[in-house]
């Protein structure tokens, strides 16, 4: 009964545990239109292009130990990005779920630059699930996108997660091939508006919004919108040194309010505290 009681809990909440696919605590914040932006370590599980935005090595840790209260749901990463000169390699892991139904992922990356105006880069994901029981079953499948300044304030960026339509089930897609488009546009140097349209081939379309607030250099506000599911999000940022702490906090419209939390070290090959991303492509 125990084991029937928690699968029933997975079935219910597959399409909202692939959401949790997608990490970080800035990300979240923003509901997650960050397609044109991805300028920290976690657009190595999103849109791998923006990891050659980043001239320097950053260390990102990402955890939820139960969102909405749901044990089950316990999900964790970590992503690692190194700056190579041609472009920036990156390597991740994460895990999800609990002793009855896991998944675990490993990801490797390399995104490449032109100009240092645009960007494309690749991931590769070797994804497996464990369920008790029945065993295990692992697949591999490409994440790829691309991004681009069209001026100084105004990005594009696109990816796809899942370009090879790997499934665990032939014939299902069991795990999500996802189109995602956005936009960022810069008001402020400080002040940044983001837009995306992603579509799970499974479902209708997502439109999302988020915006980005950094108040004064060691603080940052952010808010965002979905509404497929509907979603409100908002979060903050606190950066001291190396460190860059980002806190969310998001509605579901059936599990309720829940909050996300991470943490990413960033530092140049000299440990010390590096540019930011406007300065390394020399924006004014």
């Amino acid at each position: 009964m125990r084991v029937l009681f928690h699968l029933l809990i997975i079935s219910a909440i597959t399409s909202f545990s692939y959401g949790q696919m997608n990490p970080g605590a800035k990300q979240i914040s923003m509901s997650n239109s960050d397609a044109a932006l991805s300028d920290d370590v976690f657009a190595l599980f999103n849109n791998p292009a923006g990891l050659a935005q980043l001239n320097w090595r950053e260390v990102g840790i990402y955890y939820s130990p139960a969102p909405f209260g749901l044990n089950e749901l316990k999900n964790a990463y970590i992503a690692y990005v190194e700056p190579l000169g041609f472009g920036s390699a990156g390597i991740g892991a994460m895990t999800y779920g609990f002793e009855l139904y896991r998944e675990s992922k490993i990801l490797l990356s390399f995104s490449t630059s032109y100009l240092h105006k645009f960007f494309a880069g690749v991931s590769c994901n070797y994804h497996l699930v464990s369920i008790e029981g029945y065993g295990n079953k692992g697949v591999i499948y490409l994440n790829t996108g691309c991004l681009g300044y069209l001026t100084d304030d105004l990005r594009i960026g696109f990816y796809v997660q899942n370009l090879n339509r790997a499934s665990f089930i032939s014939g299902e897609d069991d795990i999500p091939i996802i189109l995602d488009a956005g936009l960022s546009y810069n008001i402020y140097y400080n002040f940044s508006l983001n837009f995306a349209l992603e579509k799970d081939i499974r479902y209708k379309a997502s439109i999302m919004s988020g915006i980005n607030y950094d108040i004064i250099d060691n603080l940052s506000l952010r808010i965002g919108y979905a509404n497929e599911p509907a979603k409100f999000s908002c979060g903050i940022g606190i950066h001291y040194s190396i460190f860059n702490f980002d806190y969310a906090v998001f509605t579901h419209p059936d599990l309720g309010l829940t909050h996300q939390a991470g943490i990413i070290i960033s530092f140049d090959k000299e440990g010390n505290r590096t540019k930011n991303i406007r300065e390394y492509l020399d924006i004014k």
